[in-house]
C-alpha cells in the first residue's frame, strides 16, 4: 500500500537521499517502496539540534537516512552515555531508542527520540521552575522498575549453594 503525503506550498520532504521541495500549491504524493521518508517538520539540522536530546534525535535521523550506520552509531552512543550520566531518569527513553536501533527500526527510534525531546523539555521546565523533580505521573511512567530508577536488592543476597 502506498504512503499518502500531502505537502503544503513550499514544504520540503526527504525521500531517500533526495530533498524534494513543493511548489506554490498543495500537493498530494503517493509513495511506494522502501526509501526513508522524512517530512520537513520532523527534520533536525545540526544548527537546530541545540540540546542533548535533540543531538541524539539528529544522530538517529542520520542513521535512518544513511547507509553508513556504523559511523554514526559511535557518535550516538557517546551522546547517550553523556545524557544518561547527566540525567539518569532518561534511561527508559534511551533504552527504547537503542532497542529500536539495534533491531533496525530506525523510524520507530526517531519516534522514541521525539519522546525523549519532550521529556527533556519537562526536565528543563522543572529545573527552571525550581522544582526538585518530576512526579511519578510524568513521562516515563509505565517503565519497568529497576530500569534506571531505584537500585534493585538482588546483589545483597547470596545464592544458595548445594
Amino acid at each position: 500500500m502506498a504512503l499518502k503525503v500531502e505537502l503544503k506550498p513550499g514544504e520540503r520532504i526527504i525521500i531517500g537521499e533526495s530533498v524534494i521541495t513543493n511548489d506554490n500549491q498543495r500537493t498530494r504524493l503517493f509513495i511506494e517502496g522502501q526509501a526513508p521518508i522524512l517530512r520537513e517538520k520532523d527534520i533536525l539540522t545540526p544548527a537546530t539540534a541545540n540540546s542533548p536530546a535533540k543531538r541524539i534525535y539528529l544522530a538517529v535521523q542520520l542513521m535512518y537516512l544513511s547507509n553508513a550506520v556504523e559511523k554514526i552509531q559511535e557518535n550516538y552512543f557517546t551522546l547517550v552515555n553523556d545524557l544518561v550520566k547527566a540525567a539518569p531518569s532518561t534511561i527508559p527513553y534511551v533504552t527504547r531508542i537503542s532497542n529500536s536501533i539495534l533491531t533496525g527500526a530506525f523510524y520507530k527510534a526517531l519516534k522514541e527520540a521525539r519522546k525523549l525531546i519532550e521529556y527533556e523539555r519537562t526536565l528543563i521546565g522543572h529545573v527552571q521552575a525550581g522544582s526538585s523533580g518530576i512526579s511519578e505521573n510524568e513521562p516515563g511512567d509505565g517503565v519497568t522498575k529497576g530500569a534506571g530508577g531505584e537500585p534493585s536488592d538482588e546483589g545483597g543476597r547470596k545464592a544458595p549453594t548445594d
